[in-house]
């Protein structure tokens, strides 16, 4: 259907005004056709001077000049493009490796560049077409997020289960010369991308350098259910050492050469090696965090913010869940925090069943497996639940399993968490003599999350 769709008018702005509402339809900006939300943005922030053509449900058309100020907001709200979805056959994708009886939008694999510049998605590139790289360079389309893991041609076509790609140093090299801004990672496959050929991709890519602005390496991750696939040798405790201990070296390296930090290893190294974080300044303006660089040297500084601040609490006893990943960081900072407060906080590590015990993220934890590991256990008052476990927007794991039907289960409230050291701290100083102050502040604890639209990350330490 041609146009977008207007999902929301705000109250008192130009579109209010102009009489535009929910359900109508934009077809066009001063003559210029929109596919999606990037013309939109692109077009209506480009003028002053307005010309809108409207289309109402019952099919009338409107054209409406608009004058407003500089930047001046329309007021207007779309849905997000419908991704595009992914032909590859990655190696180690994770959505290959998903048991059944998920949602379906779990399986869905996109691979979009609309998605890489609105939220950040990874996108590998390999099925852009040369028109939508123009669009990329004339719309500056900037920052992208660009999943490379080799820049070898054959070796990328081997990683990516797909002939023919167009190679990603030309791509890259394209966007580049376009000045635009790309942040880029590895998923390292030992045996596959590592050793001369992580080297030589990692020159590549700083070859591009101020545009190519990062490079993240991370570290492959395997279920209980990956069968009939290509055999991978997961990342385990001594390989991790060893890499961090040239690596490290050559991320240091490289941020002396080039000015800024530009090499980041995944957390996920250090949490399997059991060594200690480099310096906090290693990690620059954290421009991978959301990729799981950085987020427990961030935690750790955090939890002794809240510690110092931290004051005596109503009693309670409780209990909260947590993944086994980072594990010795999350016990250490609530076990303080309990002795500071004068509780009795006890954090729980649940296996995960669903995905297989070498996947110990939290945002992977589902909430069957809570289920199964607390059953016939006190777990206290109520028990505490990272939102990052939690379905973005909705009160669900990953399983389908609700809050509510969690707390059925385990005879219990369940509350969610901002989870950070300090929504955790916040959380706790809402509870009052072992219960919740009532059941409207409990379900505003759950809903402060959501309503902030914050994006699920996986790969949260708590």
């Amino acid at each position: 259907m041609a146009g977008l769709r207007i999902d929301a008018v705000a109250p008192g702005s130009i579109a209010d005004q102009l009489d535009v509402s929910t359900g109508d339809r934009l077809l066009a900006v001063n003559g210029r056709p929109l596919r999606d939300l990037i013309d939109y943005s692109y077009y209506a922030a480009s003028e002053e001077d307005l010309l809108l053509e409207i289309e109402k449900p019952d099919g009338e058309l409107w054209e409406l000049e608009v004058e407003r100020f500089a930047e001046e907001p329309l007021g207007l709200t779309f849905s997000p493009p419908v991704p595009a979805q992914c032909s590859n056959n990655c190696v180690f994708c994770f959505v290959h490796q998903l048991p059944k009886g998920l949602r379906k939008a779990l399986y869905v694999k996109d691979e979009d560049y609309r998605l890489s510049f609105l939220n950040g998605n990874y996108v590998t590139l390999a099925n852009l077409k040369n028109s939508a790289l123009n669009r990329v360079i004339e719309q500056r389309l900037s920052p992208l997020y660009i999943s490379v893991h080799a820049t070898n041609p054959e070796l990328r076509e081997q990683l990516l289960g797909k002939k023919d790609i167009p190679h990603i140093l030309d791509q890259l090299q394209q966007l580049a010369a376009a000045n635009i801004a790309m942040h880029t990672q590895v998923v390292l496959c030992p045996g596959l991308n590592d050793g001369a050929e992580l080297q030589r991709t990692v020159a590549d890519l700083a070859s591009l350098f101020p545009a190519v602005q990062s490079v993240a390496i991370v570290p492959l991750g395997l279920t209980a259910h990956r069968t009939k696939l290509p055999f991978l040798t997961a990342v385990d405790a001594d390989y991790a050492a060893a890499f961090i201990t040239v690596w490290q070296s050559e991320a240091e390296q490289l941020r002396k050469k080039l000015g800024k930090p530009f090499l980041f290893l995944a957390d996920e190294f250090y949490l399997k090696a059991g060594v200690p974080f480099p310096p906090m300044r290693s990690y620059g303006d954290f421009p991978q965090f959301e990729n799981g660089v950085g987020m427990v040297p961030l935690f750790i500084k955090e939890a002794a913010g809240v510690l110092r601040r931290a004051r005596p609490l109503s009693p309670v006893r409780a209990t909260v869940v947590t993944g086994g990943s980072a594990i010795g960081f999350v016990r250490d900072f609530v076990m303080q925090l309990a002795a500071r407060c004068g509780i009795d906080i006890v954090p729980c590590v649940v296996k995960n069943r669903l995905f297989g015990a070498s996947v110990t993220v939290s945002g992977l934890i589902v909430g069957n497996d809570i289920a199964e590991e607390l059953a016939g256990q006190d777990v206290g008052s109520c028990l505490l639940v990272p939102d990052v476990m939690l379905k973005e927007g909705e009160r669900v794991f990953l399983d389908d399993v609700s809050l509510e039907e969690l707390e059925r289960r385990l005879g219990c409230l369940v509350i969610p968490f901002d989870s950070t050291p300090g929504g955790f701290y916040r959380t706790l100083r809402s509870i009052k003599g072992g219960k919740v102050i009532n059941p409207k502040t409990a379900r505003k604890i759950r809903e402060q999350r959501e309503n902030r639209g914050l994006k699920l990350n996986t790969k949260n330490p708590f």
